[in-house]
């Protein structure tokens, strides 16, 4: 999750979905000769109200997705030309006029509460202005994380996109006008990039093309874009479902379908002939600009790509010690790579269908809540499903991932595991990647987060990866006080996690800053992890696609550790876990900075207390 919308650094402005609208709103200034006119100035707190909150509001018009995701159904039936000039300048215009009215207010005259906001409002407006220097809209798909995957999603229904009512269903409709703008511009905007050389690697549009063909291989009646019709709910009156039902098939057969195959053509015959063998962010032009903003964009520190490449080596090395101490406790007595390859390939190590891993990870929610009183004192209302990876896009999809669901409780969490190829999904992994994903990482954060209704919009909805990726790794750690890293494979299990987001640091400073090849850092994360194949190519693939992402996990986790460290050194036998915990949850997802100066005030005042 990147603020203000969770949504990736690379394509910030290819994939916000947003409206091609203009929201500039003009200054409406008092008559200077009507001096009784003037109105009082406005306090310095109710101005920095003012200032997110129209900012959020106007951001939401121009993002109507974000909006659904977020629970505000006001836009569900628009889906806007998010890749036009129009619209990449509305963007900016609102960014660097929401700047202007924060300068005007000194952050000085706010509470400790409202500081918070101002600096993390600050840092996001400043970052993202910095990032229009790059032409993310020129790379608006591929296969790993775009708009034409994601709106299969939407239409299949049970995803962000309600289907539980006439109108709901009407405004899909719009929807689908909207999706043919975007693509058919998604197309224009590639072939500016072929003539700029602003074009994707051609791993990643190899892998695209097939998830394509399946949206368009199946029979019309059979097609995934309909699935929301064969099971209306009891609120849409049967004339309404006769009247949808045409409806929607009209619209797949004249509209979607046909952009599908005209965007799956152009990046078949044109466009793929044209991307690039370089796998390197840096091998754009002025790529290594680009890649250096994408990193502190997503760590918010103002760390290097080569000091991340040494941490990443730093951490490995320790890591991998502590994997040489669990290998000699199962009395193993070969080599690190072979204990991998006999990790890999033990039956035991297996699960022997869909079903029991799907029932593996529902035990664990039974035991970790029955856990989580010993470390947090709050709790989020919302819940959570466990939902398998759908069958069109498993095979490039990583082990596991968290949707967020509606602070009303409407839509739940989603933690989506993958259960294609089971041989690579061992069963030692499983605990660590629900910690991760469901609690206390993904689910119990955002969760949290989403229903804190003091929280200015922008706040409880956005946030930085490098805090919420941050936490799910920090929240693996966890595992260790919850009694799931007991017996020595989970333990190794964890490591193996760990591990997994230390080489990230390594794997993608060095393909996108040190020249290495997509074999290399293959090799690498195979010689260092216990990860399967299918997993491991996955994942260099996904750092392909989105760089300086992966590097969010274990730099935000090194910080919340230090935190915590720093915090049991401060207060000595005064420290609560549980108080610790609360604080790093009760005011969002910050930028790390942000975090560290929160955590440093309230050292302070628990010293003191």
């Amino acid at each position: 999750m990147s603020s203000p919308a969770g949504r990736h650094a690379w394509q910030a402005r290819g994939l916000l979905y947003l409206a091609a609208c203009g929201l500039l709103l003009s200054a409406c200034g008092a008559d200077s000769t009507d001096t009784a006119a003037v109105a009082a100035p406005e306090p310095p707190v109710q101005r920095l109200a003012t200032v997110v909150e129209d900012y959020y509001e106007r951001y939401l018009e121009m993002d109507p997705l974000t909006a659904t995701m977020n629970g505000d159904m006001r836009f569900n039936d628009r889906l806007p030309n998010s890749l036009s000039e129009q619209w990449v300048a509305d963007l900016l215009a609102l960014e660097q006029e929401s700047l202007a009215k924060l300068d005007g207010i000194d952050p000085r005259s706010l509470t400790a509460a409202d500081r918070l906001t101002y600096d993390q409002f600050r840092y996001g407006r400043q970052i993202a202005i910095e990032g229009f220097r790059f032409p993310a809209e020129l790379l608006p798909v591929n296969h790993f994380y775009s708009l034409p995957v994601l709106f299969a999603q939407m239409a299949a229904g049970g995803s962000i996109q309600p289907f539980a009512t006439t109108k709901d269903y009407d405004d899909f409709l719009g929807r689908i006008r909207g999706f043919v703008v975007w693509s058919d511009q998604a197309i224009a905007n590639m072939r500016t990039g072929m003539q700029q050389e602003v074009v994707q690697p051609r791993i990643l549009i190899e892998k695209l093309i097939p998830q394509l063909d399946s949206f368009l291989a199946a029979d019309p009646a059979a097609s995934i874009f309909l699935g929301s019709l064969r099971s209306f709910p009891e609120g849409v009156p049967a004339a309404d479902q006769a009247r949808l039902t045409a409806a929607y098939t009209g619209a797949l057969t004249q509209q979607l379908l046909p952009a599908y195959r005209r965007l799956r053509d152009f990046l078949a015959v044109e466009y793929l002939p044209a991307t690039r063998t370089s796998i390197a962010a840096t091998a754009l032009p002025n790529g290594v600009a680009w890649y250096a903003w994408l990193v502190r964009q997503e760590t918010t520190t103002s760390l290097t790509p080569d000091e991340i490449h040494q941490i990443g080596l730093d951490e490995v090395k320790r890591i991998r010690a502590e994997m040489e101490r669990v290998k000699t406790r199962v009395n193993f007595t070969g080599e690190m790579a072979a204990f991998f390859a006999w990790l890999r390939t033990d039956p035991q190590f297996r699960f022997e269908s869909p079903e029991q891993l799907l029932e593996t990870y529902g035990a664990f929610k039974e035991q970790v809540t029955a856990g989580l009183p010993s470390l947090f004192a709050a709790f989020p209302r919302s819940d959570f499903e466990i939902r398998a990876v759908e069958p069109y896009r498993e095979q490039v999809s990583a082990a596991a991932a968290y949707f967020p669901g509606t602070p009303d409780g409407q839509r739940p969490g989603l933690f989506y595991v993958n259960t294609y190829d089971l041989a690579s999904r061992p069963n030692y992994m499983a605990a660590s990647i629900f910690l991760h994903e469901a609690i206390p990482g993904h689910h119990f954060q955002v969760s949290l987060q989403q229903e804190i209704g003091a929280l200015p919009r922008f706040r409880r909805f956005g946030g930085e990866d490098a805090y919420v990726e941050g936490w799910g790794l920090y929240a693996e750690s966890l595992g260790y006080d919850l009694g799931l890293y007991a017996d020595p494979y989970p333990h190794f299990g964890a490591l193996t996690a760990e591990m997994w987001r230390a080489v990230r640091l390594v794997v993608d400073t060095g393909m996108h800053a040190k020249g290495w090849t997509r074999e290399q850092a293959i090799d690498y994360m195979r010689a260092n992890t216990a990860l399967g194949d299918a997993d491991i190519v996955a994942e260099i693939e996904r750092y392909i696609a989105m760089p300086a992402q992966a590097l969010s996990y274990k730099i935000g986790e090194i910080r919340i550790r230090q935190l915590r460290q720093r915090a049991a050194r401060t207060l000595k036998a005064r420290f609560d876990i549980r108080e610790f915990h609360g604080e790093i949850l009760n005011d969002g997802a910050l930028a790390l900075d942000v975090l560290d100066a929160k955590l440093a005030r309230w050292e302070q005042s628990a010293a003191a207390r």
